[in-house]
């Protein structure tokens, strides 16, 4: 089935199933009649005014990381930041804010698919927003010296010349800062947010924010600032600390601000400074809703009046604007809204955005319990015929996409893939594009913050890699860290999840169209008790290994109380004589007293009901040598099981493959050079999945642990094991390096390629490890190589 046109039936069950789902009080006659009226939409003007539509999709054009400012390469360990962005009005230049590096950044997008450094402006403080007005950039500066203490600036900056031409002070703490349509107003939210640590973190704490509006006169020396108060508003929940958040202004110069710790929403007409509306963003009852970080991705809870507390909002057109509802203190309804311009919610998400990022592989389940998928920020284009709002969900790196011609029926389009941290948004339909800032960055964690550059065009969406179905209770499969791959028939694959949640599966995957649909999850359980039945003892950590048996706590907790598993499965192979292998890696290193022994390394033979039915470890000469880097992955040919170890374990140089022969159940093992280490970042080499492709070859699959810029080995070799004796070194030939194909998806190189499968006809698939979207963007890559074998 076409992507687009599933997507958009899909669509129209989940804004019902949402608009069902969530109400405000005040807003339940408003939200029934959407839900009625709903239907009529998608068939009829909605859905003709989006045909068009569904022969364009955006994909990922670009990515900048925000280090190329510093280093070519981005060989520098520096911590970048790009929070929000704008661009000049002509769209070729781009500019974000880094408020770790107290500056402002410049990009050249002249060339959309290339960008290029411009360079970076230095600041006076922290820059919280940035906007432009004409030849000039605008920044908010927030130069506090504590939370009391408030100050903050409007640098004025030279678009052509990067020269501070003037400032302006803001009398307080800026957050965001907009231009109206026409260039005569500059809004600046000025929150003069809370100290989080002081007491409770509980507002008021004062002084008091407000709204700063610039008027643009013709020369910047002209240029004035005046205060709105935004204090005593009706129904605010602390009348005396507004804290106002992000600010938008429509072509009739109406500000609407976002007071997000208020739950509330002001109007202000700019020309006057006058107040014009304000009102409560409401509250949502959510249902089926994954609201417990347990290490499981089940969609059966509820949470009932939660306050939307929105942060973003934009305006679509002059009636109605649409809030991103991050949350802050007790709130975030994990969605977003749209609402008219007289404070009517007309539409709300609901579970959307939580479903659609479970769906894709990337819900963040340890935000279950706070706010989800936590969308940040939303931005708003027509493009050609067809109005556009993009919803950055902060914590699932995802930026979703839809057609909001009709307001009170938006069309899911698109869920595109960000970096860790998507916070500004900006789209530019004049060339068709779309810009995200990421925000996260941490070299040694693998996150490096980049700027996204998405297009409109021809074609199919890029993205998602896999898209889950629904389970029986009609909520979605939720998946990610997805590790091992192996090869069924029919177009099938399955993959093994690994120790990131808390009951294994095992993916059924339908490869036979694009984006895959996971089909099925079957969970690993010890029915039988065959892993609780295993030798284990009292023993001392560090003795574990080398007694070769599980200590009985350690064993006891890898079983629940429902005998699903909690292993570390990192390698599945379809067993020759049904059901599957799989490789779970022991946890701990002897002798590191900082790594104690958790878990043995486990071979385990599983039923196609995902049932144990055989659990093998390693002699205990090699357990006596284990480190953390053990089984990785696993495959079967000619009655014999073959294990490839990650790392070297011991003192021994090149890593190991284990060989078990099924029949005799005994072991042997040959040694795989590993290539030398080729990083800029250093790290390590190892060995991630191997998978038998006949007459005793074997492919494996070798990368660093390295990402972005840093990585330099994503590689497929071939071995030949028919003719090597046990013990020897195998000798290897590259058959693919994969840093070519994996830069194809313009954004960072994924560190984690860690499945490899060949299917019947000799295709030639990998998949990367998401970490569960735990400091990850949760970007999922299946790819087909193709057919890379003679």
């Amino acid at each position: 089935m076409n992507f687009q046109k599933s997507a958009l039936a899909f669509a129209i069950t989940l804004s019902l199933g949402a608009l069902s789902g969530c109400s405000d009080d005040d807003d339940k006659s408003s939200l029934a009649s959407s839900v009625a009226a709903s239907s009529d939409a998608q068939n009829s003007s909605a859905a003709s005014s989006s045909a068009a539509a569904l022969a364009m999709t955006f994909n990922r054009l670009s990515t900048f990381a925000v280090c190329e400012q510093l280093d070519a390469t981005c060989n520098v360990d520096d911590e970048t930041v790009a929070e929000i962005v704008t661009a000049s009005n002509d769209g070729n230049t781009l500019i974000y804010t880094d408020g770790v590096q107290n500056s402002l950044g410049f990009i050249d997008i002249t060339d959309a698919a290339m960008p290029k450094k411009m360079g970076t402006v230095v600041l006076a403080g922290e820059p919280t927003s940035v906007a432009v007005v004409g030849n000039y950039v605008v920044a908010g500066v927030n130069t506090s010296a504590d939370y009391v203490n408030t100050s903050g600036e409007l640098a004025i900056i030279d678009l052509a010349t990067q020269m501070i031409v003037r400032t302006l002070d803001l009398g307080g703490q800026p957050d965001s800062v907009a231009v109206s349509p026409d260039g005569k107003y500059i809004a600046v939210a000025i929150e003069n947010e809370r100290d989080e640590d002081l007491g409770d973190g509980m507002p008021p704490q004062l002084p008091a924010g407000f709204l700063m509006v610039v008027d643009v006169a013709d020369t910047v020396d002209a240029w004035a600032a005046r205060k709105v108060e935004l204090v005593n508003l009706d129904d605010m929940l602390f009348p005396a600390d507004p804290e106002p958040e992000f600010v938008s202004i429509n072509s009739d110069n109406i500000a609407v601000v976002t007071l997000q710790e208020n739950n509330h929403i002001a109007m202000v007409d700019l020309a006057s400074g006058a107040v014009t509306a304000s009102f409560s963003a409401g509250t949502v009852d959510l249902v089926n809703i994954d609201a417990t970080e347990e290490g499981e991705l089940h969609f059966t809870e509820s949470l009932d009046g939660v306050v939307r507390e929105p942060d973003g909002v934009t305006w679509m057109g002059t009636e109605y604007f649409a809030t991103a509802n991050e949350g802050d203190m007790d709130g975030g309804s994990r969605g977003f809204s749209i609402f008219d311009k007289n404070g009517n919610v007309i539409w709300d998400a609901g579970n959307m955005l939580e479903h659609l990022a479970a769906r894709f592989g990337h819900y963040p389940d340890e935000r279950a319990g706070n706010k989800g998928n936590e969308p940040e920020n939303v931005a708003y284009g027509m493009y050609g015929d067809t109005g556009y709002l993009f919803v950055n969900a902060e914590r699932a790196g995802l930026v979703f996409v839809f057609d909001v011609n009709d307001p009170t029926a938006p069309l899911f389009k698109q869920a595109l893939p960000a970096g860790v941290g998507p916070e500004g948004a900006l789209a530019i339909p004049s060339r068709n594009l779309v810009i995200v800032a990421n925000e996260k960055d941490a070299r040694a964690d693998k996150l490096r913050s980049s700027v996204m550059v998405y297009q409109l065009g021809d074609g199919t969406a890029q993205y998602p890699t896999i898209e889950s179905v629904n389970r029986d209770n009609d909520t979605p499969i939720g998946w990610g860290a997805m590790s091992g791959l192996a090869a069924g028939t029919d177009n099938t694959l399955y993959a093994i999840e690994d120790s990131f949640y808390n009951s294994n599966r095992i993916f059924t995957l339908d490869v036979s169209a694009q984006p895959a649909k996971l089909t099925a999850e079957t969970t690993l359980m010890d029915s039988n008790d065959v892993l609780a039945s295993m030798p284990a003892a009292d023993l001392a950590e560090d003795d574990i290994a080398r007694a070769g048996v599980f200590d009985k706590h350690d064993l006891m907790a890898m079983i629940n109380s429902d005998k699903s598993v909690n292993l570390d499965p990192e390698g599945i192979a379809v067993a020759s004589d049904g059901g599957f292998w799989l490789a779970s890696e022991g946890a701990g290193t002897v002798g590191d007293d900082t790594r104690p022994i958790e878990s043995l390394n486990l071979l385990l033979k599983v039923a196609t009901t995902g049932v144990i039915e055989k659990a093998i470890t390693l002699p205990e000469a090699v357990n006596a040598m284990q480190v953390r880097f053990g089984f990785e992955g696993v495959t079967e040919a000619d009655g014999k099981v073959y294990v490839a170890f990650q790392r070297a374990w011991g003192d021994e140089t090149e890593v190991r493959i284990g060989i078990y022969d099924i029949a005799m159940e005994s072991w042997e093992f040959v040694f795989y050079p590993l290539d030398a280490k080729e990083s800029q970042a250093g790290g390590w080499v190892g060995l991630s999945d191997i998978t038998a492709i006949g007459s005793g070859k074997f492919l494996v699959l070798e990368r660093d642990n390295q990402n972005g810029f840093d990585a330099a080995i994503k590689r497929i070799y071939e071995i030949d094991l028919m003719s090597v004796a046990a013990g020897s070194t195998v000798t290897k030939t590259l058959v693919r390096d994969l840093m070519a194909d994996l830069r194809q998806t313009k954004g960072m190189v994924p560190e984690k390629i860690e499945g490899l499968a060949v299917t019947s006809e000799g295709d030639v698939y990998i998949v990367n490890d998401n970490d569960g979207v735990d400091d990850n963007s949760g970007e999922t890559q299946l790819m087909n190589l193709g057919k890379l074998l003679d």
